[in-house]
């Protein structure tokens, strides 16, 4: 048994503790707004936020993570730059497709709640999640919208 604090929610689960935890997400929990990408935590569309930091999913045991408070897409709109991140998305249009814009949410709200006006710079060297659609400027434009909101 596993114990593991979700989007605010404690649950005790019966795993291996060298399962990922995105498997456990989508697979023991039901939360498919994270995506699974590439599985080597290189793509990005598996993030999350582990004690607020992003973090890969794919390449994150469930073991890992207990103890430690994990935020999916699900959740962050009650978290206040979440919230404002996920505005900015809208109205910047910044997904095409949508399948990694989860992960670019969860990264772009990292990075908010640590560096709260980041540089051009900050946000190109802390966004590295692959999008296959290229929304790269609007993404920037929308991190950067919802810096100035904050």
């Amino acid at each position: 048994m596993i114990e593991l604090d979700v989007n605010g929610t404690t649950h005790r689960l019966e795993v291996e503790g060298d399962t990922p935890l995105l498997w456990v997400l989508r697979e023991q929990l039901g939360l498919t707004g994270t995506k699974y990408g590439c599985g080597i935590a290189a793509c990005g569309a598996c993030t999350v936020l582990l004690d607020g930091e992003a973090a890969r999913s794919c390449a994150v045991t469930a073991e890992a993570v207990a103890g430690r408070r994990v935020t999916t897409i699900e959740a962050i709109e009650a978290h206040p730059v979440g919230r404002r991140v996920v505005e900015a998305w809208v109205e910047h249009q910044a997904p095409q497709c949508g399948y990694c814009q989860s992960g670019q949410v969860m990264a772009a709200t990292a990075l908010l709640a640590a560096v709260p006006k980041p540089s051009a710079a900050q946000i190109r060297d802390a966004m590295t999640n692959i999008c296959r659609c290229g929304t790269y400027n609007a993404v920037a434009r929308a991190i950067g919208a919802a810096a100035e909101a904050g």
